[in-house]
């Protein structure tokens, strides 16, 4: 993946990973290193990681969350309270983390508007915001890299943490600007800036049921236009929200494109038609606006619903100081000048966020099964004993350490011999002693199956197939002898027997499997008294009867799905969906054309996109299944 993307600073939102999933492939990734952010309550959510390539770029701070109430890992200490030289800095405040407190349905009189002025706000959890696993924050000498994926919205349940992480998010930016640090913000903001950004907008607008004024003035639109240079502000602008302070690297390489999205739902399979949203961004400090070079989003580049939108840095960049080489500034000071290293990478230029530091991914630490079978044994003190594995010949007596070690880890020659040793260290064994008056301590086998007296020829074992269940029963040999019927004599003729047939004839009629001869039923039927002969389960089950059920056609016609509808514009099968959106129809299946939606986003007549077809899945009667009732 990063011989393709070409990068070194790669930012993957949406993870959907926990930290048991990791893998040395996603970690221990060669020349690179990583951050991660992984959700705290949510598990298989979110996530967001940054990988960084050691060759050209190193931070110097790494940091989880927006908000800085996070501990760093093993530490206990949050990165707001760290020393300051230690913090990235720029945390919002306790104002900023208090949203004012709003009556839902609004004041409709001056009365009710000072009732609400007087109630006191309520603070924002900074712990829930940072819990899923949404942010993550690296520092360079030239600019704060913030990787985030904000959330999307969903329902009214979740709109209230929606706007909480959004407005912190718009507080830390801020906060860094002021600090008179650079900013580039790069991630899924999950909010399309204008109406030229989403498919969806322009449809609405050219519908009428939308003006243009009110797309962009949607709740979450609004602040990201307050944000960015050239976002467009219906009416006053917000308190604290005066001046922009980001610039949309992307959109202004390509100021009047449509159609540029970056994102496109599966499910109505709309990237074909390219009928999507533009909702993933790289946004920098307006100071840095000439630094960038190009900026485009890679829509062909396959394998996610988004697709990847990159920004390319020049190689010399404005400074007070003059000119500069990007990687002077994108490393720790003294590792590279005038673009040549002057230090190579090591794992001490790793920060305690890396992913490489891990416990389970510490190289230093990390201990395979060679190792067990490598080490070699450590020799035996005179002091030491070993233990026989017999209890017999186990000595009670203790075992020293060098005993322990040398046994911990066992030896060919200890698993030739079937001897045993001490598992763990510094443990002394334990001998149980057993008084003489006490019994010896009795164990007792198993009990065996009692194995049933069944008739000849038929198997004991479980039942193999479904169709034997419902074939006829055979009746036990045992209660067949104890009837006044089932008692022939020499002269008494076999029952249900035609006079061409044998005994294993009729047995593979009834599907029961004849004895080969010389079996134990033929040697059993030798020794006994050839004058009386014992009656078999065929001898009274009548052969002409058949259930119905057995038959190969109606289990066919059971358990067949039924033919998928074909659509009315193509006559093509359609496709399977299920309604999710609340109310009464929620749950419920339907068909509908299978090609992509068109770029309109309308189910259009006559053409090569997706047509009108749509079918209750609970109202279709295929015709097949109607001919055959």
């Amino acid at each position: 993946m990063f011989d393709i993307l070409e990068a070194d600073i790669v930012i993957l939102q949406e993870t959907k990973i926990q930290r048991k999933d990791l893998r040395d492939d996603m970690v221990l990734v060669p020349g690179w290193d990583c951050y991660f952010s992984l959700p705290r309550v949510k598990k298989g959510y979110s996530g967001v990681v940054i990988y960084t390539r050691n060759a050209t770029c190193s931070p110097i701070r790494a940091e989880e969350g927006i908000t800085g109430v996070l501990c760093p890992p093993k530490s206990s200490t949050s990165f707001r309270s760290l020393p300051e030289e230690q913090q990235v800095g720029g945390y919002p405040t306790s104002d900023q983390l208090s949203r004012p407190a709003m009556n839902p349905e609004g004041p409709d009189s001056e009365e009710e508007q000072e009732d609400v002025s007087s109630m006191p706000d309520t603070t924002i959890d900074a712990s829930t915001l940072d819990s899923e696993g949404r942010c993550v924050i690296l520092e360079f000498p030239a600019f704060v890299l913030i990787g985030v994926y904000c959330p999307a919205y969903r329902d009214e349940s979740r709109d209230t943490f929606r706007m909480d992480f959004l407005n912190v998010l718009d507080s830390r930016i801020r906060n860094l600007t002021a600090m008179g640090k650079n900013v580039i913000v790069a991630g899924d903001i999950n909010i399309s800036k204008q109406a030229i950004d989403a498919a969806h907008g322009i449809e609405a607008i050219r519908k009428g049921t939308m003006t243009e004024d009110e797309f962009i003035s949607a709740p979450s639109r609004r602040l990201l236009n307050h944000l960015i240079s050239d976002g467009v502000v219906i009416g006053e602008r917000d308190e604290g929200r005066e001046h922009p302070v980001l610039f949309d690297v992307c959109r202004s390489f390509h100021p009047d494109r449509t159609g540029m999205y970056t994102c496109w739902d599966q499910k109505l399979n709309a990237r074909p038609g390219n009928y999507g949203s533009r909702i993933d961004y790289v946004l920098c400090s307006l100071g840095m606006q000439n630094w960038f070079s190009d900026s485009n989003i890679q829509e062909g580049l396959m394998g996610s619903d988004h697709c990847p939108v990159y920004a390319i840095i020049k190689e010399s960049v404005n400074q007070p100081e003059g000119e500069v080489n990007i990687r002077d500034i994108l490393n720790p000071p003294g590792m590279f000048n005038c673009g040549k290293r002057q230090q190579d990478y090591s794992n001490e230029c790793a920060l305690p966020a890396s992913g490489r530091l891990l416990p389970e991914f510490d190289v230093d630490k990390r201990r395979s099964i060679k190792d067990m079978f490598a080490r070699k044994p450590a020799s035996i003190t005179s002091g030491s004993v070993e233990l026989a594995a017999t209890p017999a010949n186990m000595p009670a007596t203790q075992v020293t350490e060098s005993t322990a070690t040398h046994t911990t880890f066992g030896s060919a020659d200890s698993a030739r011999n079937g001897s045993t040793r001490i598992a763990e260290r510094n443990q002394t064994p334990q001998i149980v002693s057993r008084k003489r008056s006490q019994p010896l301590p009795t164990t007792f086998a198993k009990r065996p199956k009692s194995t049933a007296l069944t008739s000849p020829g038929v198997s004991t074992a479980g039942q193999k197939t479904l169709t034997g269940f419902f074939k006829p029963k055979s009746v036990d040999v045992y209660e067949a002898t104890r009837s006044p019927m089932a008692s022939p004599g020499p002269s008494t003729p076999l029952l249900n027997r035609k006079p061409s047939e044998t005994p294993q004839d009729q047995g593979t009629a009834l599907g029961i499997n004849p004895q080969p001869p010389g079996s134990q039923e033929d040697i059993i039927r030798n020794e006994a008294d050839t004058s009386t002969e014992w009656p078999t389960a065929s001898k009274f089950v009548d052969d002409t009867i058949i259930d119905p059920i057995v038959s190969k056609e109606d289990w066919s016609k059971l358990f067949t799905k039924k033919p998928v509808p074909p659509c009315d514009g193509h006559q093509e099968p359609c496709i399977s969906l299920t309604t999710k959106k609340p109310g009464m129809n929620r749950g419920r299946s339907f068909w509908i054309c299978p090609r992509p939606l068109g770029p309109s986003g309308e189910k259009e007549k006559g053409t090569q996109w997706r047509c009108p077809t749509f079918i209750w899945a609970s109202d279709w009667s295929s015709p097949v299944a109607t001919q055959e009732q």
